[in-house]
């Protein structure tokens, strides 16, 4: 056995201890500076009373005491700051707004201008305030969305119930759910029926009925009565868990715009310093009664001002809050960067089956040919049995069957050949006895429902017909994006005929029916071929994993419980809705929109003060509102779309 060197071997309730302690000192920092900045601003506007409004000559006229007054003012707020800037110059960041910001009030001071050098520290604490806050709370949102992982799971073991942790229990393991407890793992129910409240997992408040044997997912809420479930993952592979991981790693995709930032941000205050210098030395060249007190004042206004606090604070929160805003709505983005593809999307592209439909089939009518109705069924049954496919399920869950083939293998796109006593059974639509150049009736490409054929030993024994039902949001979903001047587009692999009626229905611009997964990879390449087309593709991230990858946004329509559909896709829409497509592109604008207000305001404000401030007619007044008051402003506004209903 390895040994365990200090610290590797840290169990989980050690982890929780050590982030509970990191949190704990987090809190008591926080409160100190804020016990700090209470006393810097009540001895700060003190001295401003006595300077400006009293105007005491014991105050104003003894240097030192005014200097002392004010220092303790500054040192209160101003300690954290050194201590960022001195640990970024450890690591050789000369240049960040922290040593900006103790440059500029280091100097204000040695020009004797007290006040305005503790105020552009204080209200940069107060900015820096302000920013922890609405950070806390867009993160406090999303955890509160998606930190719903139960603490404990109830066991049946050695014959009694007993409590653990849920890392602690096995996949196939009875567990049980009281009323008012959240499900701890994914399983199946094995009770008769149960109601649970899944908003914490989809956004969505209404109870949702689920019977026997039906898939249920850690993370929702027991509603009305005891309920038992067999584990079907451990607790880390869970659903719940997978998506908390997430949205937790979405900040490291980060949008083009924010990148940029970030760039801009260390090359400008470089620039900017330099800049300040030049402001302070080269007019000792040009002007005749050049006076270096004032026109160091200059270059230090010019410093403060130039700040790229509220850019560098405001963007990111701007995108943090609009990926909070998605997840209280049920929709996931893996990234920031998402964001700003799916607000330019020009096209949607979405499959039928699970996304527009229900996905739920039901045996219509059953038409068999030289054989008995028994037999057909029995057969056809064995062979769809051993496919995923919600229609092949239809067919098995529809008539079950004994029989067990020798052989399968599945055909993609077309359907299931198998051998069972010794024949060859052919199981699928059309395309596959064409394949095998078999002969069928013509009358078959005529049925708009879905069919599925069967072939015994190269001879067709007849067909069945399959309905999906539409799901209830799906006529909406696609004038929503049809009134905001979005090009819709549905492939399915299902037949022409069906395909072309449910769109017709729906309104979609254009439908593609028959296809292959390589004919949607097909049809999608198409698309994208033109470069001014941005192409979100929806679908059940299953089936449709290449075209998923292949479009610009690929989205998963209902993958909660999905493997293929939370690794493929870059959004994930948890309630199966495709309303939710129009709410997500809808987001996606908002929080587009709310960045580009902050740069433009920010930069705008900016260039007018900096000009101002290097001819001299802005003080250090105006060059705290370019920074602080800006940063404020630019912060106040991203956070506007945690507050906005896109529902």
């Amino acid at each position: 056995m390895a040994n365990c060197s200090s610290g590797c071997c840290e169990t989980d309730h050690e982890k929780e201890h050590t982030h509970q302690h990191n949190h704990d000192d987090h809190d008591h920092n926080h409160s100190n500076s804020k016990i700090a900045l209470i006393i810097s601003l009540v001895i700060f506007f003190s001295g401003l009373i006595l300077d400006f409004w009293i105007k005491a000559d014991w105050f104003t006229e003894n240097v030192w005491l005014r200097f002392g007054w004010y220092f303790i003012s500054y040192i209160l707020v101003a300690f954290s700051v050194f201590r960022e800037a001195f640990e970024l110059a450890g690591k050789l960041d000369f240049f960040n707004e922290f040593s900006l910001m103790g440059i500029a009030t280091i100097g204000a001071f040695a020009i004797g201008e007290f006040p305005e050098g503790v105020a552009v520290m204080l209200f940069y604490t107060v900015g820096e305030m302000f920013q922890e806050s609405a950070v806390n709370r867009a993160r406090n949102n999303i955890k509160s969305l998606l930190d719903v992982r139960p603490k404990e799971a109830t066991v049946f073991r050695e014959g009694i119930w007993q409590t653990i942790s849920p890392e602690d229990v096995k996949v196939g393991e009875k567990i049980q759910v009281k009323v008012g407890e959240k499900i701890p793992l994914d399983g199946i129910l094995l009770s008769e029926k149960a109601s649970l409240n899944t908003s914490a997992l989809t956004g969505e408040s209404k109870p949702s009925s689920i019977q026997k044997s039906e898939e249920v997912l850690a993370g929702m809420l027991n509603l009305d009565q005891v309920i038992e479930i067999e584990t079907t993952r451990l607790f880390e592979n869970s659903s719940i868990v997978r998506i908390l991981q997430m949205v937790q790693d979405a900040s490291s995709r980060k949008a083009k715009t924010e990148l940029f930032i970030r760039r801009f941000a260390k090359i400008y205050t470089p620039i900017v310093f330099v800049l300040a210098l030049l402001v302070t030395l080269v007019p000792y060249v040009f002007v005749e009664n050049y006076i270096f007190r004032d026109w160091l004042y200059r270059g230090l206004v010019f410093l403060v001002i130039s700040c790229p606090c509220a850019l560098v604070i405001s963007i990111p929160l701007g995108y943090f809050g609009g990926i909070g805003a998605a997840s209280r709505n049920g929709i996931l983005f893996k990234g920031s960067n998402f964001l700003d593809i799916i607000a330019n999307v020009t096209t949607v592209v979405m499959d039928k089956t699970g996304t527009l439909t229900k996905g739920v089939f039901k045996v219509q009518d059953i038409v068999p040919e030289n054989i008995s109705k028994d037999d057909f069924l029995s057969i056809l049954s064995s062979v769809e049995s051993h496919s995923t496919h919600p229609i092949a399920k239809a067919v098995s869950e529809f008539h079950p069957s004994d029989q067990i083939p020798e052989s399968v293998e599945e055909i993609s796109g077309k359907g299931i050949k198998a051998v069972i006593n010794q024949q060859r059974i052919l199981a699928g639509n059309t395309k596959l006895l064409k394949t095998f150049n078999i002969n069928y009736p013509e009358f078959l490409e005529e049925i708009v429902e879905t069919t599925v054929v069967l072939a015994i030993d190269n001879e067709y024994k007849g067909y069945i017909t399959i309905s999906d039902e539409v799901k209830d949001d799906s006529e909406s979903a696609i004038n929503n994006l049809k009134n905001n001047g979005i090009k819709t587009v549905m492939l399915s692999g299902d037949k022409d005929s069906l395909t072309q009626n449910i769109a017709k229905k729906l309104g979609i611009d254009s439908a593609f029916g028959g296809l292959l997964p390589e004919g949607k990879v097909e049809k999608l390449e198409n698309l994208k071929s033109n470069p001014k087309e941005v192409v979100a593709f929806v679908g059940d991230g299953i089936n449709d994993a290449p075209v998923l990858a292949l479009s610009d946004v690929g989205m998963a329509m209902g993958g909660l419980g999905s493997d293929a559909a939370i690794e493929t896709a870059d959004v994930v829409i948890q309630t199966d809705q495709p309303s939710k497509i129009a709410t997500a592109i809808k987001i996606g604008k908002e929080t587009k929109k709310i960045v580009y207000q902050n740069i433009f305001l920010a930069f705008g404000v900016k260039v007018v003060v900096l000009i101002l401030g290097a001819g001299g007619l802005a003080n250090m007044w105006e060059a705290v509102f370019a920074d602080v008051g800006v940063a404020l402003l630019a912060i106040l506004n991203a956070v506007r779309i945690q507050n906005m209903k896109f529902g």
